[in-house]
C-alpha cells in the first residue's frame, strides 16, 4: 500500500515550499532612471535569466527520472518533485508568453 502524501513525511522540509528572491531586479528600481540604469537591472538580462532557470530545471528533472528509471537513485520523490517543478516552470513560462503575445498585439492594434 502507497502512504499518503504529506509535508511532514520525507525529505521536503520548509525551505522546500519558501520562494527565493529574483535577484538584483528591483534594487534601484526607486531611484534612478528604471531597470535600465546601469544596475544590471535590464529587461533583457531578468528574460535570459528565467530562461536559462527554466532550462536547468528541465535538465535536473530530466536527469532525475533518467536516474530513477536506472535504479540510480533510491527515492522517488526527489524526481518526482524535480519534474512537477519542470512542469510549473513551463506552465509559467507559457502563461507568460501568451500575456505578452497578447500585450504585443493590443499595442500594433492601438490606433493614434
Amino acid at each position: 500500500m502507497i502512504p499518503a502524501i504529506s509535508g511532514a513525511i520525507g525529505p521536503l522540509g520548509s525551505s522546500e515550499w519558501s520562494v527565493g528572491s529574483i535577484g538584483s531586479l528591483g534594487q534601484g528600481a526607486t531611484t534612478g532612471t528604471g531597470a535600465t540604469n546601469g544596475t544590471g537591472g535590464s529587461f533583457n538580462d531578468a528574460l535570459t535569466g528565467a530562461i536559462n532557470s527554466m532550462d536547468q530545471t528541465q535538465l535536473g528533472a530530466s536527469n532525475a527520472a533518467e536516474q530513477l528509471a536506472t535504479g540510480q537513485s533510491t527515492d522517488p520523490t526527489q524526481a518526482i518533485t524535480a519534474v512537477e517543478n519542470a512542469s510549473l516552470a513551463m506552465d509559467l513560462a507559457s502563461q507568460i508568453r501568451t500575456q505578452l503575445t497578447t500585450a504585443v498585439n493590443t499595442v500594433f492594434q492601438t490606433q493614434v
